[in-house]
């Protein structure tokens, strides 16, 4: 006898011993917000100097690299060169880890690299008429020195803290939210097992998730204060009196939700099986309602679901706009959910750090609507009272409520219609469901059609109106009375109708050219016409 598969609903009730929440790598800008328009570079003259000259920005350039040669010296630093195509944690990482075996902060190496950064140029306007020249500057991207500091931070462990040596003297700092919890778990005596990026086990679930919500946009301010008390810098503690220094915002930010099951030998199965059931995560309808925002146009990039392979490791990236939300199996033990906000508009978020706190929260939204998702299209088995309650006519309430017969052409498009996620959790109303509905259907489809079918739904119980609003959502029994419908349809009486003709498997189409023999055989022996 076969054995039903497992499905995410089998392994998400019952079987996951931990369910964390926890931002992962964070990705953040430094800037100095009042030296980002070329009028702004007269700062120098709180150094004493009239005239911006391109001179003195190129002197504290200069400066700058003797500082940070001093500094590798000094402390006896190792000093790398990145080639073009270094993978430059890889080539760190012998280095953090050398410091993190010994049990020590600090500094692990310094990496030289020649990158393109947007940085100020400058021009020399020289009077026909003789006299002093004048100076312009504007952005420009440019091929300059950058300096990455990789550090073993007491709060973060590895991170680094990269330095443009141009002006305006743009920065970056990465962090790791995993490592940090992993710290103060340790801190706080919470007993844990680790995986590579995330946790396998733990004591005390609960006050793990609780340190992971511990990252706060003023824990990385202190980290960043802290190494730029340590660290060589072009700005120097009189700029900052001035009112010249780095303010921080959000360039890349990883919310991730890990679930680690009790039976990792279901992970694997479980996991691919899921991947079959979701390859159109990525359509339209269902990312703006994953990410929670509503696009009116197309973004460049489209809405597109992908699935990398990186040896036997599979990621299902769903992409939207410029985020994108990436699950995969973590060392074959937990089921891992990402959210990679690469833009915090996308999810109606200012940049700057401190709304950090609001785009975890918004990121833990994405990572559950994903979870939705996958629930309700494996979640469509229905027991035979239900869907003869459906599709037969019934009496509600001493009202008759119309039949929604399987197959009828009108129905199926109004499930194909609902089955769209924006309608399950977004809501909707009788215009905009008609458009979906007629777009399947193929034919007209009158406002009046509309009403009745709704009529028909709700006295079904399928979908329920909000108050004092014309808006209508899917309740659970009609997300999966919908979803049974387009299932059953698309994934199993199409393909077996057409399953006589290839490209239908070999053993199939030779069991259905037996079972055609035999219903011949019968109308032959009843002396009926073929």
């Amino acid at each position: 006898m076969a054995q039903r598969p497992v499905t995410v609903n089998d392994i998400l009730d019952g079987h996951v011993t931990l369910d964390l929440e926890c931002l992962d790598r964070v990705y953040l800008n430094g800037y100095v917000p009042n030296l980002q328009v070329g009028g702004q570079v007269n700062f120098l003259t709180h150094r004493g100097f009239p005239i911006p000259s391109p001179a003195l920005l190129e002197k504290n350039g200069i400066r700058f690299r003797r500082d940070v040669e001093r500094f590798a010296e000094t402390n006896g630093i190792p000093w790398v060169r990145f080639g073009k195509r270094d993978r430059k944690l890889a080539v760190m990482r012998p280095h953090l880890d050398r410091l993190a075996r010994a049990g020590r902060t600090g500094v692990a190496a310094i990496g030289v690299a020649q990158e393109f950064q947007r940085v100020f140029t400058a021009t020399t306007h020289r009077p026909e008429g003789g006299g002093a020249p004048h100076f312009g500057y504007a952005k420009a991207d440019r091929k300059v020195t950058a300096y990455y500091f990789y550090v073993v931070d007491e709060a973060f462990g590895p991170a680094f803290v990269k330095i443009c040596a141009y002006f305006p003297y743009p920065i970056k700092i990465w962090l790791n939210g995993h490592e940090h919890a992993k710290r103060a778990a340790t801190r706080a005596g919470i007993g844990f097992t680790a995986l590579a990026n995330g946790f396998a086990a733990t004591d005390d679930p609960a006050g793990l998730q609780e340190i992971c919500r511990t990252l706060r946009p003023g824990t990385i301010r202190v980290f960043c204060e802290r190494w730029w008390s340590r660290l060589p810098l072009p700005l120097t503690p009189a700029d900052r009196a001035a009112g010249y220094w780095w303010d921080i915002s959000m360039r890349q930010v990883e919310v991730s939700r890990t679930l680690v099951f009790d039976a990792p030998r279901h992970t694997r199965a479980f996991f691919e099986a899921l991947l079959v059931d979701n390859l159109d995560v990525g359509r339209p309808e269902e990312m703006q309602i994953v990410f929670g925002r509503r696009v009116r146009t197309d973004p460049p990039g489209g809405y597109r679901t992908r699935l990398l392979r990186s040896g036997d490791q599979v990621t299902l990236n769903a992409f939207f706009r410029h985020s994108r939300v990436k699950c995969y199996l973590k060392e074959g033990r937990a089921f891992r959910i990402e959210t990679v906000v690469n833009d915090p508009g996308d999810l109606g978020v200012a940049r700057r750090l401190e709304h950090l706190d609001e785009l975890f929260a918004r990121g833990r939204d994405v990572n559950r609507r994903m979870v939705d998702t996958f629930r309700v299209g494996q979640g469509c088995v229905l027991a035979s009272p239900a869907f003869e309650r459906v599709a037969r006519p019934t009496v509600e309430d001493g009202r008759r409520a119309p039949a929604l017969r399987f197959g009828d052409p009108r129905v199926m498009a109004l499930a194909g219609a609902l089955c769209a996620c924006i309608h399950a959790v977004g809501g909707f109303t009788n215009r905009s469901l008609r458009a979906h509905v007629a777009a399947l259907l193929g034919t007209d489809y009158t406002q009046a059609q509309m009403s009745y079918d709704l009529r028909r739904l709700r006295m079904k119980g399928l979908i329920r109106r909000l108050d004092h609003a014309n808006t209508y959502v899917l309740t659970p029994d009609g997300q999966r009375v919908t979803v049974f419908y387009v299932k059953v349809h698309d994934r199993l009486l199409r393909p077996l109708i057409a399953a006589n003709s290839p490209p239908a498997p070999l053993p199939l189409r030779q069991a259905l050219r037996v079972v055609e023999r035999h219903v011949e055989d019968y109308i032959a022996e009843a002396r009926m016409a073929a």
